[in-house]
């Protein structure tokens, strides 16, 4: 099949996550999703190498830049315009989303749904509250502000973390 003939119909499943199988293609097609015409290689890489060290363009390292760069230029945008998906003039470092982009907008959006949805791990929180309460039983105690022996008011404080740590492998 040759790219400019290429149709969103004749686009396999398989085709489709061929081309989305790597983030920095997944990247790039995001980025293009917002432009309306030609944007500057060098401008796409610079974003794309903020989104994948979670920073901004202005406190990327040169290392960090060219690495991109170079991926983009050697590798995914020929990639991407090979399948007909961009149009990518490696001479003037000009790159422009095809029509054929279109048909791969679900898949990103629906990555970059679950990347901002990220899952955090409540553990270790509830591990600190546990790690807090003992202390403060502790220091109440040593402080004679409550009638505790050291005894128990240590037992009372590992069983703060033995009953987070108790109900964490249980919810495994």
């Amino acid at each position: 099949m040759r790219p400019d003939t290429v149709t969103e119909a004749d686009l396999s499943t398989d085709d489709v996550f061929h081309v989305l199988q790597t983030k920095r293609r997944r990247d790039v097609l995001r980025y293009l999703q917002d432009t309306s015409g030609p944007v500057r290689m060098r401008d796409l890489a610079e974003q794309v190498a903020a989104w994948e060290q979670q920073t901004s363009i202005e406190a990327l390292s040169s290392n960090e830049r060219q690495r991109v760069y170079i991926s983009l230029y050697q590798s995914h945008l020929p990639k991407l315009d090979e399948e007909g998906i961009v149009t990518y003039d490696k001479d003037r470092g000009i790159v422009e989303r095809a029509p054929l982009a279109a048909a791969f907008d679900p898949y990103i959006d629906e990555a970059i749904g679950s990347e901002s949805e990220e899952v955090r791990d409540p553990w270790p929180e509830r591990y600190a509250v546990a790690i807090v309460a003992g202390a403060v039983v502790l220091t109440v105690a040593g402080f004679g502000l409550v009638p505790l022996s050291g005894i128990a008011a240590g037992t009372i404080a590992l069983s703060f973390v033995t009953a987070v740590t108790v109900a964490h492998a249980l919810a495994r």
